[in-house]
């Protein structure tokens, strides 16, 4: 088996390819729901997109020989996944449940301060799903994946120069939605 994980001095893994795959599903779980959340606007849409993401990645497991950057590419496949059922929720007009984002935030020590974050958590999102779906999951790999330039680039299959510029867009989109430029 020659997947490595994502960092570079991490050595070649010769484990069956199920237990890589599992595994990196359980490291990558809480970046990988979170990216999806960002992308589908709900946890239950995330939650199932991260399920779907898992069994499409497991059909494929015989393949992971062949894969260079295991986290790039099952972000790659989150990422599809998640625009695949957002677009199908959209279509169902769902919505998200009263109080889902006070259960992502539960450090928050009071009700002022959930408050406070909710609403910045609101004007993050708004101002996510405004941005191309290009810049989008630019920014979601780097920032949720935390992926490098150059991993973004060779995940996605696009220019390294052309990752920066859509990072350097999307950063300039959030900047001035969200009044921080």
């Amino acid at each position: 088996m020659k997947v490595s994980p994502s960092t570079p001095d991490a050595e070649v893994d010769a484990r069956p390819a199920a237990d890589v795959l599992a595994d990196a599903f359980a490291r990558y779980q809480d970046e990988l729901v979170g990216t999806l959340y960002y992308v589908v606007g709900n946890v239950e849409d995330a939650r199932d997109a991260l399920q779907e993401c898992f069994l499409k990645c497991w059909k494929h497991r015989a393949e992971l020989d062949t894969i260079e950057n295991l986290k790039a590419w099952v972000f790659r496949i989150a990422l599809n996944t998640g625009r695949d059922i957002r677009t199908t929720a959209w279509r169902r007009r769902r919505t998200s449940l009263v109080g889902e984002q006070n259960m992502l935030a539960t450090k928050n020590p009071g009700p002022h301060a959930c408050l406070e974050h909710d609403e910045d958590l609101s004007r993050l999102r708004r101002a996510l799903a405004d941005l191309r779906n290009e810049e989008q999951e630019v920014f979601l790999l780097r920032q949720n994946a935390q992926m490098s330039y150059e991993e973004i680039a060779q995940s996605i299959g696009i220019p390294l120069g052309t990752v920066k510029t859509r990072m350097r867009l999307a950063l300039e989109k959030l900047r001035l939605a969200l009044g921080t430029a």
